[in-house]
């Protein structure tokens, strides 16, 4: 049975780090948004914003790497219902079981600081500041992710937690 791990979160709470961790255990693909919308506005069409194409993007590859049969994290804000639609739509068109997981730093000092902490390892990404973070848009979930908090969790145990939601074991 193969995996669509979708998560998300705003950003800073430490999204990328526990995707790269995740894909690297289960041998999946990570599906970055961040990496594609970059590209997409560095390309020659400089596609900016980028948002709607670099999610669409996204599941388009995530929907090859099911239909191989790999597992695949995406790696993503998915900050409205629609782009979390997207990423059900995807696994039900492969026959991928879905596994929302919300990313979350109830400490907000702990998170602002990775907010300002230099972080980009992406030529071109601009990196929102906490102002921009703070005043986001994030709609709430119409159904109940798995929610882990990188506050109180490291990020094996974060992965820990992924691999056995998925049924992933050793």
């Amino acid at each position: 049975m193969v995996h669509l791990v979708a998560l998300s979160g705003l950003p800073g709470v430490g999204k990328t780090t526990i995707a790269r961790a995740l894909a690297g255990a289960i041998g999946g693909a990570h599906l970055r948004i961040d990496s594609l919308e970059t590209a997409l506005k560095r390309s020659s069409l400089r596609i900016d914003p980028a948002e709607d194409a670099g999610y669409v993007a996204a599941a388009a590859i995530a929907r090859d790497n099911l239909g191989i049969g790999l597992d695949v994290v995406a790696d993503a804000v998915n900050p409205v219902g629609r782009s979390r639609q997207l990423w059900a739509d995807t696994a039900a068109a492969t026959g991928a079981v879905l596994l929302n997981v919300e990313i979350v730093c109830s400490d907000p000092g702990e998170h602002r600081r990775r907010v300002e902490a230099p972080r980009s390892d992406l030529p071109g990404l601009e990196v929102p500041d906490w102002g921009a973070v703070c005043s986001r848009h994030y709609e709430a979930w119409e159904s109940e992710p798995v929610t882990l908090d990188t506050a109180h969790l490291t990020v094996e145990a974060c992965v820990a937690a992924l691999r056995d939601a998925m049924g992933h074991r050793g």
